[in-house]
């Protein structure tokens, strides 16, 4: 009998084919990627978002995520990947040319730190919006400490064009408007992504080891000892940062986002934002008559909702994401669980790229039921026990309530991609597709071709501490790039300035353009 599931699959795959056959690729993607500044000497910078680089408020391509150190740089939306990764690798390079003496970190897993002080929040000038960022991130730091706003990571938007939703909206006979079969169609990617992003932690993880400032003196958080130098790690672990030394927290693990339809998303996400938290409460919002936190609310705002993917709306000035999201659906979705790789100067490569696209439209054209409660604690067993221990040989997932290895699960979930990759092969001509599952089967068959054992073995062959290599990574990207920049880019330099110029005038007019105090703003936003 033929599975109903592998015909629609089937179906989707014809729909993409017959669309190529007439269109370019109708994928879009973006990225934000976090990088730590560091001292020479390997410590948290303590210095001011340098003012070269922008203002943090107002900078379209150049901000601050958490801490005052930890810059975030964002490409605009492409629909080729080379002129992504050129973008990325321009800002990078301009950066890299504006650091002077400090350093861009090269790993997700921070460089040394002196406990919760040395970590400064980010600021954002003195305007109403300015303020609120930074309120919301002191919050984070009350609630959860500072140290884990030293962490970095790299978020993946990916949408595909209009064009595109018609052709299947059409093949399917749907008669949605295009605004809700989008949003469903989204949901049930992000679905099937979740099902599977265990794959992403083993294929990209690439943060298995960290210094031990870190963590509080003494502790150890169920690490080993790598060397004698600070360095601890956990022997299978593909990601301590998306484990329970990242961003984990116990008033976020009662909560019970769903993620079936757009209106149970937006509704169980709103709740937590207006549900009180008793410990939260305890802390007060105020201190010697400052705001240490925008609420006492189990979120201060939807934002502080960590998951590993999340439909997203570009919002309006004042607008909260989940009002966005009702109004105008969604318009792309963004991953959120990728590590750096500190091997790569700009912590990501074309072959991640290629099968990002790969995984997330397979994810899309399959079909993707509703999952209830015991399915999701499934799936959260198999990305907690793949972020922990994913290169262990002996691992065993679980499947609709039965065992399965990881490997034999991944190679069966590449070779569902092969018909697809071979569909968009034939537009990108170049065989990148068909490349990449290769890389990825690889690494499936050798557990030493992954980033997080490669990080393992260099750091035990090459007699380096974590922070002695992530050191010397960041030193030798600093150097490729800022030179690209100053040779080969430096006709982008006037462009970057004009940029950081015109920022701090945006940020004026934010200033300016204020009509209340910040408690007054700040109880206008809450009410909206």
């Amino acid at each position: 009998m033929t599975d109903p599931s592998s015909n629609l699959f089937q179906t989707g795959l014809s729909t993409l084919n017959e669309y190529l056959g007439t269109h370019d690729s109708p994928i879009l993607r973006g990225i934000e990627k976090e990088g730590l500044r560091a001292s020479r000497s390997l410590d948290i910078a303590q210095s001011d978002h340098p003012s070269a680089l922008g203002h943090p408020l107002t900078h379209s391509r150049i901000t601050t995520d958490y801490s005052e150190a930890l810059l975030e740089l964002i490409t605009s939306v492409h629909n080729s990947r080379e002129s992504l990764l050129d973008e990325l690798e321009n800002v990078h390079a301009f950066v890299q040319a504006q650091l002077g003496d400090e350093l861009l970190w090269a790993g997700s897993m921070p460089c040394r730190l002196q406990g919760d002080e040395s970590i400064r929040i980010a600021e954002y000038g003195d305007s109403n919006i300015g303020q609120l960022k930074h309120v919301y991130r002191q919050g984070l730091g009350v609630r959860y400490g500072r140290i884990m706003q030293s962490i970095a990571g790299l978020h993946f938007n990916f949408s595909l064009q209009d064009s595109f939703w018609q052709a299947m909206q059409a093949r399917q006979k749907n008669q949605q408007t295009l605004r809700d079969f989008k949003s469903d169609q989204y949901f049930g990617l992000i679905r099937n992504f979740r099902r599977h992003a265990w794959l992403l932690m083993y294929l990209f993880g690439a943060s298995p080891a960290l210094d031990k400032s870190f963590l509080k003196e003494g502790e150890q958080a169920g690490l080993e000892t790598l060397d004698s130098r600070g360095t601890l790690y956990k022997p299978f672990a593909c990601s301590l940062r998306m484990g329970d030394l990242g961003y984990h927290n116990n008033a976020q693990s009662s909560l019970n986002i769903c993620f079936n339809t757009l209106d149970n998303f937006t509704h169980t996400l709103g709740e937590a934002v207006k549900t009180p938290y008793p410990d939260y409460q305890k802390i007060g919002i105020l201190q010697d008559g400052q705001y240490i936190q925008l609420n006492s609310n189990i979120l201060q705002i939807e934002n502080e909702y960590y998951s590993s993917i999340r439909p997203k709306r570009t919002t309006l000035s004042g607008e909260k994401p989940t009002q966005a999201l009702i109004e105008r659906g969604v318009e792309y979705i963004e991953v959120r669980c990728l590590d750096l790789n500190p091997m790569l100067p700009l912590g990501i490569d074309a072959s991640e790229v290629d099968f990002l696209d790969l995984m997330l439209m397979h994810a899309l054209l399959k079909p993707s039921d509703f999952i209830d409660d015991a399915h999701c604690h499934e799936l959260e067993y198999n990305f907690t026990q793949t972020v922990d221990k994913g290169r262990d040989p002996s691992l065993l997932l679980k499947r609709e309530g039965k065992e399965i290895s990881l490997k034999d699960w991944g190679l069966e979930l590449v070779r569902e991609m092969q018909g697809l990759a071979e569909i968009m092969d034939q537009k990108s001509g170049d065989g990148r597709y068909r490349r990449t599952l290769e890389i990825q089967t690889g690494k499936l068959q050798n557990i030493e071709l992954t980033p997080s054992a490669r990080v393992l073995n260099t750091l035990r062959t090459e007699n380096l501490s974590w922070l002695e290599l992530a050191g010397r990574l960041s030193e030798t990207h600093q150097n490729i790039l800022s030179k690209q920049f100053n040779t080969e880019r430096a006709n982008l330099s006037p462009q970057f300035s004009d940029e950081a110029r015109r920022s701090f005038e945006l940020a004026e007019n934010r200033k300016a353009s204020d009509d209340c105090d910040f408690s007054t703003f700040l109880a206008r936003y809450q009410e909206a």
